[in-house]
């Protein structure tokens, strides 16, 4: 483990700042963490409150019936993000936060055809929450409070 931690931190330009790196590292990934789960319930909130409100987009999208489809993709926004923002279920809530994404990564680029333009923002959410799915909550998670991770 020292040699890894030496090999480390004689990779950096500015050696000093390890013990910065090091530190800021799990209150950065907690940051992220939070944040993208609060962006993604504040984007849900609409929703939630209207679940059969997106019925049309979801079908036009090939997800039939809306009825059904509307109200998942309004839970899945609203409590996937607020699961995310504080840690619980931190794996599930990303992993269907993940596959929201990608659908509107295929509408915005297939079905839009508005191309990489149109699908960034999605792309580069669903690869933050692609990496809570496979990272999990860290120290500063309520699944670390627990002691239980899925």
């Amino acid at each position: 483990m020292a040699d890894q931690t030496t090999s480390a931190r004689s990779s950096l330009v500015i050696p000093a700042l390890s013990p910065l790196y090091a530190a800021g590292t799990t209150g950065a990934e907690t940051l992220l963490r939070v944040l993208a789960g609060v962006l993604f319930a504040v984007h849900g909130f609409g929703k939630i409150i209207n679940p059969f409100g997106a019925v049309g987009m979801v079908e036009s999208l090939g997800f039939y019936p809306g009825v059904f489809w509307s109200p998942l993709l309004a839970a899945t926004e609203f409590f996937g993000g607020i699961l995310l923002a504080i840690g619980l279920l931190t794996r599930p809530a990303a992993v269907a936060a993940t596959i929201v994404l990608l659908v509107t990564v295929y509408s915005h680029w297939v079905v839009k055809g508005e191309g990489l333009g149109g699908a960034e923002r999605s792309i580069l959410w669903s690869a933050i929450t692609f990496y809570f799915a496979f990272r999990g909550g860290n120290a500063h998670s309520l699944d670390a409070r627990i002691g239980k991770q899925f």
